[in-house]
């Protein structure tokens, strides 16, 4: 048996009933065979995969709080803190019933990946809860906050372990979080990102993470060339990753026909009104079935349903898996050339084997959605040097960033010879300099 099956049967038999942890797992390393083959011997001697797939620390703890009608609740919170070699552990906190450590440990696990390719000093985590904030006022939001960063406080710190936000929490979450810290350890100082502006945020943080999806887009598709202008796509999600990659391709010329939330989606003929949307999910915090109020020539569906809609360009931005075989087969058949990942693993093994096989330009979310990470590491650099920048400064490094990032997997997948492959190429740039550091420091 080969080091990497061996790794890959191990990790699933040490970590039961963690699907996705394991799903990453073998992505990952699958696509890694040629690097690890190549050095197998050394790799296998010093452990290197065991210590990549194994987090330094992982924690898990009680959080209790009381409701609006004094009822105590307990959710359990997380954080695991997967990987150190390149720098502090940098990974957002995820607010969501879905929660458990399995998943915590996926996006932890990619997160490794995804940091490196930045080019940025960051290393990999990611942190959560199963608590709900939809439905919950703003009282009782704060109390799980506050008693959630009472115990995480003693983990994290600037040069340490750096959360940000992620799915269930925004601007507010994080402004509740950070005055816990704040007052808990007497210290301004950049230990959390996603920050508001008053308090030590970056300009462009809200946005980065879908305008990033679609700068490495327009950049795959010019470097295959075809101009991104002119073209339609297709998105799911209505949250901050959607709303700013519809928003953003807009503005690049492309008209996206849809968005979706967890009840249902809609299809503007027309192309989405961003400031509708911006107004139904950001002010409002509303269902997608208020859409047709603005915009009376759409329609609303129930369920699931936005990859039958014919397009050029496909934009999962909802959750891990939402894209499967079925759904990549409609999308095919539907003309689509090329898919972009603005979430985290959205698509499936098979639908994204499928895509390529089938000419689809398909790159994944440790480089499609690192736009995100990346303001959050730019976001630090501005803490450390108590200064801001305009918004014009960090669009442009996150510009950069994302165009470097994709001419990074190109070129890693051309020199394994799986030129095309965005995937393999992702994984093989991150996996390099990671394994550089690991190796440098010593067995630790």
């Amino acid at each position: 048996m080969s080091y990497v099956d061996e790794a890959i049967e191990r990790v699933i038999r040490e970590n039961p009933g963690e699907p996705e942890f394991h799903q990453a797992v073998k992505e990952v390393l699958e696509s890694l065979r040629p690097v690890i083959e190549a050095n197998e011997e050394k790799y296998k001697r010093d452990a290197l995969l065991e210590r990549l797939v194994n987090p330094e620390r992982q924690i898990k703890f009680r959080v209790p709080w009381v409701d609006d009608k004094g009822n105590a609740q307990i959710n359990t919170g997380y954080r695991v803190q997967f990987n150190s070699a390149i720098g502090p552990y940098k990974g957002g906190i995820r607010l969501h019933p879905s929660v458990n450590i399995g998943i915590i440990k996926f996006l932890g696990f990619e997160q490794i990946f995804k940091n490196s390719l930045t080019g940025l000093p960051i290393g990999g985590g990611k942190g959560g809860s199963d608590f709900d904030p939809k439905g919950k006022s703003d009282r009782e939001v704060m109390a799980f906050c506050q008693s959630f960063m009472t115990e995480l406080v003693k983990y994290i710190g600037p040069n340490a372990d750096v959360p940000a936000g992620d799915i269930g929490t925004g601007a507010r979450e994080i402004g509740y979080m950070f005055g816990q810290y704040k007052r808990i350890r007497g210290l301004f100082e950049g230990v959390l990102t996603g920050k508001g502006l008053s308090y030590g945020g970056s300009l462009a943080r809200t946005e980065a993470t879908g305008y990033g999806l679609l700068y490495i887009t327009e950049e795959m598709l010019k470097s295959n060339g075809i101009d991104i202008n002119g073209k339609t796509a297709v998105v799911s999600g209505s949250g901050n990753v959607a709303i700013y990659a519809i928003e953003k391709a807009h503005q690049l010329g492309a008209k996206v026909l849809t968005a979706s939330d967890s009840t249902g989606w809609v299809y503007d003929p027309d192309g989405i009104d961003v400031e509708a949307l911006k107004e139904i999910k950001e002010v409002n915090r509303a269902r997608l079935t208020e859409y047709k109020k603005y915009r009376p020539k759409s329609e609303y569906h129930e369920g699931k349903g936005v990859w039958q809609i014919k397009a050029d360009i496909a934009l999962p931005c909802a959750t891990q898996n939402e894209l499967g075989l079925e759904d990549a087969k409609t999308l095919v058949s539907n003309g689509v050339i090329a898919v972009a990942e603005g979430a985290n693993m959205p698509t499936t093994e098979e639908a994204t084997k499928y895509l390529q096989e089938n000419g689809v330009l398909f790159v994944p979310g440790k480089a499609a959605n690192a736009g995100g990470v990346a303001t959050s590491a730019l976001e630090m650099s501005q803490n450390s040097e108590r200064t801001s920048w305009s918004l014009e400064e960090v669009d442009q490094k996150l510009k950069e960033i994302m165009v470097n990032i994709f001419h990074n997997i190109d070129d890693a997948a051309k020199r394994y010879g799986f030129d095309g492959n965005y995937v393999v190429g992702a994984n093989i740039a991150g996996f390099e300099k990671v394994v550089n550091a690991m190796d440098a420091q010593g067995i630790v």
